[in-house]
């Protein structure tokens, strides 16, 4: 995430858990008022990537500390994948998607 002047600006946890809503809402072409949040963990991951590589993308392996981001709608449940640098939605439609 880059804010003005090119400095770089760190996600806090609520801040990956909102633009996660966000994202699931404009992918879902909804409100984010109709959007759950479930839960929101700390996680490690095993990779760089979060165990969220998009097709044919290569990703540091190295255990990656961050958040699980659990949203619902309507019954159905959605994963993000978050740390302070990147946000990824986690086998959505059958595959993963970088979000910031």
């Amino acid at each position: 995430m880059r804010a003005a002047y090119g400095i770089d600006m760190a996600l806090t946890r609520e801040e990956a858990t909102a633009r996660a809503r966000g994202d699931l809402a404009a992918r879902l072409g909804m409100a984010e008022s109709e959007i759950a949040t479930e839960s929101v963990a700390d996680a490690d991951f095993p990779d760089a990537n979060f165990g969220a590589n998009m097709s044919g993308e290569v990703s540091a392996q190295m255990i990656t500390p961050g958040w699980r981001i659990r949203l619902s709608v309507n019954g159905n449940s959605y994963e993000y994948r978050a740390n302070r640098n990147r946000l990824r939605l986690f086998n959505f439609k059958g595959a993963n998607h970088r979000v910031v």
